[in-house]
């Protein structure tokens, strides 16, 4: 198995297909999602100016197992390099009055031993029934194996508008500092 901290250098990068153009200047929906640490998280009801919520398929390592050719599927890879880049930079996101929340459909139970594996931070939200790919935000998913998961989307919203859309995120390990970058700019 590789390592899933480390990215391939060739792997093959999502194109934008345009699934999240909508997104821009919506409100977060009234909507409330279990983290892995038991507490209920509501989109709308948080303290800080900027709340960052970056939608990732599923994180491997652990005991889970990741669909066949996973490498292979566009935008499929980079989950763990992206979360532990979010909580690299935790203290820059706290100066810029931001807070961090990861979403995945990946079962709560996977999700929390990832959290705890790579000692993750901020809050990982189970959204296993798939209710931010409903109306409004309708973020948008794919199928592998068996499963559905959400395409890698990260949303900065001020307060509870939406003021920034990364989609897709490529390479996701550079997210955190592209969010930083973006924020910097408008304080």
């Amino acid at each position: 198995m590789s390592d899933a901290t480390q990215l391939p250098l060739d792997l093959p990068a999502p194109t934008d297909d345009g699934a999240c153009d909508h997104l821009l200047g919506l409100e977060l929906p009234d909507l409330e999602l279990e983290g892995v640490d038991g507490r209920i998280y509501s989109l709308r009801s948080h303290a800080s100016r900027w709340l960052v919520i970056y939608a990732y398929p599923r994180t491997g390592g652990g005991d889970v197992v990741l669909p066949a050719d996973w490498d292979l599927i566009p935008g499929a890879r980079g989950c763990t390099p992206q979360a532990c880049a979010f909580r690299d930079h935790e203290d820059q996101l706290a100066a810029l009055d931001a807070i961090v929340w990861g979403v995945s459909a990946q079962p709560l139970d996977e999700q929390r031993e990832f959290g705890e594996r790579m000692h993750i931070p901020f809050p990982l939200l189970n959204d296993s029934s798939l209710r931010l790919a409903t109306a409004p935000l309708k973020l948008p998913t794919f199928i592998a194996g068996n499963l559905t998961l959400y395409k890698r989307v990260t949303l900065i919203a001020e307060r509870s508008t939406i003021v920034r859309v990364f989609y897709p995120v490529f390479p996701p390990d550079r997210n955190a500092v592209d969010v930083i970058a973006y924020l910097t700019s408008h304080q």
